[in-house]
């Protein structure tokens, strides 16, 4: 527990914000054989080249749905063909004719496909291509098939593939390892630069080669710089700090709007012999953590002495790290902290998080955990303390129904390429636990690096012409809408790149396609009004993505704080099965003279979801003016929700979601969804401007027994203001005292 139980929080002002029509080409592609050779780029030169059609490299079929026409027992499954593990195969019954097909999610171009055959192959078979898995047409055919592994060339437009065996070569049945298919997907050849590309003057890339003292001051620069909470934290300045593999002996303090990580492949290729820190760093501060937002720490291994203290509040993920020793989550002073995430870590020794007010953990392995104020969540996560909510406040399930770890810049020795992780279902432990995390990976000749001089238009020339982005540290000010359009497209960004819409555009649109990532992004409001800042899908898409999903990890909103921003909604997402892991949607409640109040940053709803089956692992949505969640889709699932009501509002009379009924729930499902589950969950008010205000409840769900919520609790933080009921009209009123009131399970 906190070391001051009784305490009041000492209130911060923040926590943040939270349809692209796919057209989807039919043209049939021919394959071009292989991959062309990347062309180096002068660094100099950012600009769009005119697309050049090669085949791709991303796994079309990998975790997609698979079926066959028998299995030689329940061990040898259809889906072990697909799953990217090439321990693992599918066999057949042991006759002729037998076949293994694939559903890819959606149509695509196709160029080859890569058969990795167990002992037991065809030496007849085709490969056969359709739009509705009814109607076949051969692909390509062979009677001389030599078993081992077998790139075939294809072509056509198809959402399923099929592998047809008519004679065996052995008595046994047909058996493979891994069926990979690739298609053109508009994927260029030339993105814009080489593998090795000039990633601009924010990104810092350290080598072992170089002096401790050389790699430490430039560190202690860069924290000078971003450290103060009232000169930094709304400034735009922008630092990436990459370590290539190899051991450091370094401590780096880390401030705003800061991305530290290693370059290696797995977390323990880097190896920090000091400490990552974040701490209550500056005077203003006054010994708390409330304020500590936007930086970042991934794939390392850190040796700390005494442990590695990470005392965050909100926009600041702690993932794919191994702690070799102690992680303390809390400041030095013991003051407050409003936190905070962990996901694919390991910590050898006891987590710590004491004064932290909420916090959730996904596939991790703790040595041991030590606190809980109002609301600790964990999933997946090896040396979780046991559910117990509410005393002590802890929530914890064995496993993460659905996870995907974050795409991530890595460095083999020669060039840098992109990882991308392999989809997990039921999971539990970092995903690089038994070694090296399973996934695929793409050179970064296939992505445009996006540096400072870059448009909205230079932008979209790249994503039209088939090329991934890697967005570097920066602000970016777009005048037209991003079109995410293609299938399996990757936008990461490092450094808190922030998209700034300008002229009231929306910043970004995702087409209805399987296997988007995006990760580590900001998107700041513009001041002219956007009607969202991010929308995953088009209204009414309905397509199942389950095979693989769109993610959005690590990505951001912010609603005024540096600028009087406007956007009525800030994530909307009608793709269905899409995976939202660890957000922060915020309209500020402090910032930048002249960028705050209730007629200023004005934003209706952080997160609207249509789509059915989406997962959100780690939450956070603050201060918006309705209802902050609004879930109408069927089948969603929340694990770890955080909330703070909006503090501004001025009257009773203008702050009332119906006739009657005071003030928004904070997260209301739709009145039609018949099927929701949600795990820990925490609302907060703190309604200072004018504390006679009240909202009836936090929590607006449908009365129906297959929509759950399990370890949900309100806070009156300082009394300002009350929440009558926790959920519906169950749960008392918040007392005196910032004293939760819980309700261990509804209905």
């Amino acid at each position: 527990m906190s070391p001051h139980p009784q305490r009041p929080r000492r209130p911060r002002a923040g926590l943040a914000a939270v349809a692209a029509v796919a057209a989807a080409a039919a043209a049939t592609l021919v394959a071009t054989g292989g991959a062309a050779a990347a062309v180096d780029q002068p660094p100099a030169q950012n600009s769009a080249r005119p697309a050049v059609l090669a085949c791709g490299t991303t796994n079309l079929a990998l975790g997609h749905s698979a079926t066959a026409s028998s299995t030689e027992s329940a061990a040898f499954p259809a889906s072990a063909a697909v799953d990217g593990n090439g321990g693992t195969r599918w066999s057949s019954a042991f006759s002729d004719p037998q076949w293994l097909q694939v559903d890819l999610g959606s149509a695509q171009a196709l160029c080859d496909v890569t058969l990795t055959w167990e002992a037991a192959y065809a030496t007849a078979f085709e490969v056969q291509v359709s739009t509705d898995a009814t109607s076949w047409t051969p692909a390509f055919s062979t009677t001389a098939g030599t078993g081992g592994t077998q790139t075939v060339s294809v072509s056509g437009t198809a959402r399923y593939v099929r592998i047809y065996g008519t004679h065996r070569a052995t008595p046994y049945g047909y058996s493979l390892f891994e069926v990979a298919v690739h298609g053109t997907g508009g994927t260029q050849a030339n993105c814009v630069q080489s593998d090795t590309p000039n990633f601009g003057p924010n990104v810092r890339i350290f080598d072992p080669g170089m002096s401790a003292a050389t790699i430490q001051a430039q560190l202690d620069t860069d924290f000078n710089n971003q450290k103060d909470t009232q000169t930094a934290q709304f400034a735009e300045r922008r630092v990436a700090q990459l370590f290539k593999p190899g051991t450091y002996n370094v401590n780096d303090n880390v401030g705003f709007y800061t991305s530290v990580a290693g370059l290696g492949q797995n977390p323990d290729d880097v190896t920090i012999n000091g400490h990552i820190t974040v701490d209550a760093f500056n005077a203003s501060d006054a010994g708390n953590a409330t304020q500590n937002f936007w930086r970042s720490a991934e794939n390392m291994a850190v040796n700390a002495s005494g442990g590695d203290r990470w005392a965050v509040a909100q926009a600041a993920p702690f993932r794919r790290m191994d702690i070799r020793g102690d992680l303390q989550l809390y400041p030095a002073s013991y003051g407050w902290a409003s936190g905070g995430y962990v996901a694919d870590t390991k910590v050898s020794g006891q987590t710590a998080s004491i004064s932290q007010q909420q916090w959730y953990t996904r596939d991790s392995a703790y040595g041991s955990w030590s606190g809980g104020v109002w609301n600790m969540v964990f999933s997946g996560t090896s040396g979780a303390p046991a559910t117990t909510f509410p005393n002590p406040p802890e929530t914890t399930l064995a496993t993460t129904p659905v996870s995907r770890d974050v795409p991530y810049l890595y460095f083999d020795g020669s060039k840098y390429r992109v990882f991308l992780p392999s989809l997990r279902t039921n999971a539990s432990g970092p995903s690089w636990a038994g070694g090296s995390t399973p996934g695929s990976s793409l050179p970064m000749s296939q992505f445009y690096v996006v540096k400072s001089g870059d448009t909205a238009s230079t932008i979209n020339a790249a994503l039209a012409s088939g090329c991934n982005l890697f967005f570097t540290p920066g602000v970016y000010h777009l005048n037209q809408t991003l079109n995410v359009t293609k299938a399996g497209t990757v936008i990461l960004g490092i450094g808190y790149p922030t998209l700034v819409p300008d002229n009231g555009v929306n910043a970004m649109q995702v087409a209805d396609v399987d296997g988007v990532r995006l990760k580590g992004l900001l998107f700041d409001a513009g001041t002219t009004n956007s009607n969202a800042l991010l929308t995953v899908g088009p209204s009414g898409s309905s397509a199942s993505h389950s095979g693989n999903p769109i993610s959005v990890q690590d990505v951001f909103f912010r609603i005024g704080g540096e600028n009087p921003g406007k956007a009525t909604n800030s994530l909307v997402v009608n793709s269905s099965n899409t995976i939202i892991d660890h957000i922060w949607a915020w309209r500020a409640d402090h910032g930048n003279a002249g960028s705050v109040g209730w007629g200023t940053n004005t934003a209706d709803t952080g997160l609207v979801v249509n789509g059915n089956n989406v997962i959100a692992t780690g939450l956070f949505v603050e201060h918006y003016q309705k209802f902050e969640v609004i879930w109408n889709g069927q089948g969603g699932k929340t694990i770890f929700f955080q909330n703070e009501m909006p503090y501004d509002v001025p009257n009773q009379a203008s702050w009332n979601s119906a006739s009657g009924v005071n003030g928004y729930a904070a997260y209301k499902v739709g009145p039609g969804v018949t099927s929701h589950e949600a795990w820990g969950l925490g609302s907060y008010c703190f309604f200072n401007t004018n504390p006679s205000v009240n909202s009836y409840h936090a929590f607006e769900v449908p009365n129906n027994a297959n929509v759950r919520f399990h370890s949900l609790l309100t806070v009156s933080l300082n009394y300002q203001g009350t929440i009558t009921h926790v959920i519906n009209d169950t749960g008392a009123v918040t007392p005196s005292g910032t004293t939760p009131s819980n309700v261990v399970s509804y209905p």
